[in-house]
């Protein structure tokens, strides 16, 4: 499975519209950032499988949070999804997700694991699997944020989720929270299997991100 970048006169016909009009050269410093922790992500995943995994983002989209269904729904239908969430506080508040449509959940899984697809013990070590791959991915980027805002952030214990879209996010509150999006491209021995991490910043903590990538920039 794997999708093009939507265009902006597509996200225009949609009504989907950006919660701040971030320039070009913000959302290239946001996307290194994801980048350099979903890296270090990689790396600690090669160490525990074994085998060389290439884990990178090639694009990310800023929404605000009553779009984030829309595109969601526009992309993977009615289906379920497969969903880590790790939440997190310091300079930066909020939590993240790691999603994935349950069918490439489960071929992720496979190929870390070795178990077949059609084994009965494949749903067993599924959570298990996933939400370690989501923690160490959703650590490693918050990390790096971290970093820039030279801060030690807390995580709580991340949960493992199969539900709907519409439930999957309906408990988040719409005039507190920026959303960005970043598609999740993981290679594994010629296989690819996409999905999504989705980050929740509350509204303050997010301009103060931009802030900091400003400085820095």
């Amino acid at each position: 499975m794997s999708y093009a970048k939507p265009s902006d006169k597509f996200l225009a016909s949609r009504g989907i519209s950006l919660v701040q009009q971030l320039t070009e050269d913000q959302i290239d410093a946001l996307k290194e950032l994801i980048n350099i922790g979903v890296g270090r992500a990689a790396s600690l995943l090669n160490e525990m499988v074994g085998f060389p995994i290439r884990l990178e983002i090639p694009f990310i989209q800023v929404f605000a949070v009553e779009d984030l269904q829309q595109e969601l729904i526009a992309r993977f239908n009615k289906n379920y999804l497969a969903t880590v969430r790790l939440g997190f506080t310091g300079s930066i508040n909020g939590s993240a997700e790691l999603v994935f449509p349950t069918e490439s959940a489960s071929t992720l899984v496979s190929v870390l694991t070795g178990e077949d697809l059609g084994s009965p013990d494949l749903d067993a070590v599924k959570i298990g699997t996933l939400t370690e791959v989501g923690n160490i991915v959703i650590n490693g980027v918050i990390g790096s944020l971290g970093n820039l805002l030279k801060q030690r952030m807390n995580y709580l214990i991340p949960t493992y989720t199969e539900d709907t879209v519409e439930n999957l996010f309906a408990a988040v509150e719409p005039d507190d929270s920026t959303i960005v999006l970043a598609q999740a491209s993981f290679t594994i021995e010629q296989l690819q299997v996409i999905g999504d991490l989705i980050f929740i910043f509350e509204l303050q903590t997010f301009d103060q991100l931009i802030a900091a990538i400003e400085e820095v920039s």
